[in-house]
């Protein structure tokens, strides 16, 4: 899912995409992957499929590459994308707090 990372002022920190990853053992991780090609690791996803944990821990990812709290993670669902000059997402996007 693409994605992006936007400070409590408004300004753009970072595009880029969410996945998940399967591990050798058969378990899953929540990463993101920015469009600069860092890749900020969450925690793992339940056997139920809740990725609660996995989530509060790349948030947790947040802080120490960006030092800012109150950031907020848009995701855009379905084929849309980000053009690369824009200054917020569109209207049409999921927006979840973080931190």
């Amino acid at each position: 899912m693409r994605c992006t990372i936007i400070s409590r002022a408004g300004q753009v920190l970072a595009y880029g995409r969410l996945f998940i990853r399967p591990l050798d053992d058969g378990t899953l991780r929540l990463d993101l992957e920015t469009d600069r090609g860092r890749v900020l690791e969450g925690g793992l996803i339940g056997e139920d499929g809740d990725m609660s944990e996995a989530g509060a821990i790349l948030s947790a990812q947040f802080f120490d590459v960006w030092g800012m709290s109150d950031l907020t993670l848009s995701i855009q669902c379905g084929e849309t994308s980000t053009p690369p000059n824009a200054a917020l997402p569109p209207s049409a996007d999921i927006d979840m707090s973080l931190l």
